[in-house]
């Protein structure tokens, strides 16, 4: 199993049965040394802000969000769901275990 950092839509129900046919049980956890961002990606309707997170290895900064366990298969569902505007970083959480997140691709 893949453990995946969620701080934005991904800890959505409705979000997360359309995308993994299921609702995923989580655990609260921080991300340490980074900052919430936000990103504007042009769709079809108009400019459209989306959450982001960006490193600053400050211990002061942190994010607080959910972390979940899902199969390499979901990860990349996550992949595609996320697009091309984000890039799958590993993050160290304050509970010393590795994740997956979404950060800018830029």
């Amino acid at each position: 199993m893949e453990k995946l950092f969620a701080y934005g839509s991904l800890q959505n129900e409705d979000i997360q049965k359309d995308l993994f046919g299921r609702i995923l049980e989580g655990t609260p956890e921080t991300l340490i040394g980074y900052v919430v961002k936000e990103i504007q990606i042009e769709e079809e309707f108009g400019l459209v802000h989306y959450p982001i997170i960006t490193e600053t290895n400050r211990p002061e900064d942190t994010i607080n969000g959910m972390v979940y366990s899902i199969s390499l298969q979901e990860l990349r569902q996550t992949d595609l769901y996320e697009g091309l505007h984000y890039k799958r970083v590993e993050v160290h959480l304050q509970s010393d275990q590795k994740a997956w997140a979404y950060s800018a691709a830029i």
